[in-house]
């Protein structure tokens, strides 16, 4: 076990106590006055709004009202609504359709390493990897916000219906193979929406390239999208199939499904990591975690699957006072408990050692089965040029195009192929 082992979980809570003043006598002889207790210290209010939803906010609520109670002179007040409604809050969770509006223009944000450097504050973080968004970090690779919502995609099901199906549910499907198998079984035992899925574009496409070693981008003078190789055509033209035999039900482009796994709806769901802890609360049955199918014919595979989600902004033109508040925080929600917290009840994975640490505990193993299964993927092997990240800019609008050419193949209106080389096609006419 290396030196890091010994990192210690915890937060130390430290109390400052004002002594109180005692005035001077206004003559000898005259008795001295009370002494006055020192004037409270102003406390400085920072308002955090995010987009993350009841149940994610409620664990993000719980974070900072543990915060709250141990730091006298900082209160922190959590609002869900969008950033640009009302005053510019101090912190914001940005997801990635918000970022554009606020990326775009005047520079609206403060570096978050020269928040922390300027507060003095330790900034402890993992360094940020290849597989993940490339977004919150500048070009130095230092973090410009803080990733505290990062998943990558993994395979959920419910372990009811594999039983009722006759499938195993303490082994679940490794392949897209079996899982197809398996989708059988489970249309046979009267399931009527055996899988389905969150974000077709990120998980489908642009992770199912990565698990391959495939690249998303082509790099260039201008990136453009390299989705349309023999792979993703494959792939694509295969899910077609599944859509028109019933097997696959697709719910939209955002996080729809999840909703419709939890009710019990479908029995195969693959989403983001940290979606694990919300379907545990909000689901009648017990959910299994497993890593996202890949192609066991296609040499290599599988890779490893990238991380992306929502990262916590801080914003320009706040006061110095603000800054350190801010900075007190981050440096909270940074400590190996709080890492913990944020894990168990959000799903999210670790941002520094300590969380990493933290996440490997035994006690806590079923309770952070998502993020074992997640690190597993991520790291599964040596990232490459092909499956790291990618830096294409206008990443919402090409997700968008990704979507709109994958519904055309679900309805029958495109063969798979056309429809990736229509997509490529279209990314490269933005400007």
């Amino acid at each position: 076990m290396n030196t890091f082992s010994r990192t210690v979980l915890g937060l130390a809570l430290a109390t400052l106590l004002a002594s109180p003043v005692l005035a001077a006598p206004k003559k000898p002889a005259a008795k001295p006055q009370e002494p006055r207790a020192a004037a409270p210290a102003a406390v400085t209010e920072i308002e955090l709004v995010h987009s993350l939803g009841a149940d994610k906010g409620a664990q993000l609520q719980k974070l900072v009202d543990r915060f709250n109670e141990t730091n006298r002179n900082t209160r922190i007040v959590v609002h869900e609504r969008a950033w640009s409604d009302g005053a510019v809050p101090h912190l914001m969770i940005l997801g990635e359709r918000e970022l554009p509006g606020f990326l775009n223009g005047p520079q609206r944000y403060r570096p978050l390493f020269q928040v922390m450097k300027d507060a003095g504050e330790r900034f402890e973080t993992l360094r940020a990897p290849a597989v993940m968004t490339p977004t919150p970090i500048d070009g130095a690779g230092r973090l410009l916000a803080l990733p505290v919502g990062l998943s990558t995609p993994v395979m959920f099901y419910n372990k009811q219906a594999f039983r009722e199906a006759g499938l195993n549910p303490d082994a679940p499907p490794k392949t897209w193979q079996a899982l197809q198998a398996s989708l059988g079984q489970l249309v046979a035992a009267g399931q009527t929406c055996p899988y389905t899925t969150t974000q077709p574009a990120w998980i489908l496409v642009e992770n199912m390239s990565a698990w391959h070693n495939e690249p998303v981008v082509a790099e260039g003078k201008k990136a453009s999208l390299a989705i349309n190789g023999m792979l993703e055509v494959k792939h694509v033209a295969m899910l077609s199939s599944w859509v028109k035999a019933r097997y696959l039900h697709l719910f939209g482009r955002g996080d729809e499904a999840a909703e419709h796994f939890a009710k019990g709806e479908c029995a195969v769901l693959t989403s983001a990591s940290g979606d694990w802890p919300t379907l545990r609360r909000q689901a009648g049955f017990d959910v299994g975690v497993a890593t996202l199918p890949y192609h066991e014919e296609y040499y290599g595979a599988p890779q490893n699957t990238l991380a992306d989600g929502p990262a916590m902004w801080v914003a320009a033109g706040k006061t110095p006072a603000e800054y350190k508040a801010a900075a007190r925080f981050v440096s909270f929600w940074l400590t190996g408990e709080s890492q913990v917290e944020w894990q168990r009840n959000a799903g999210y994975l670790p941002l520094n050692r300590a969380g990493l640490l933290a996440s490997e505990s035994r006690l806590l193993a079923d309770d952070l089965a998502n993020v074992h299964v997640g690190i597993q993927q991520l790291v599964n092997k040596k990232v490459t040029a092909a499956s790291k990240a990618s830096t294409y800019p206008q990443r919402v609008a090409v997700r968008r195009i990704i979507e709109e050419e994958l519904e055309s193949v679900w309805e029958d209106r495109k063969p798979s192929k056309l429809a990736l080389d229509t997509a490529v096609v279209r990314s490269r006419q933005l400007d």
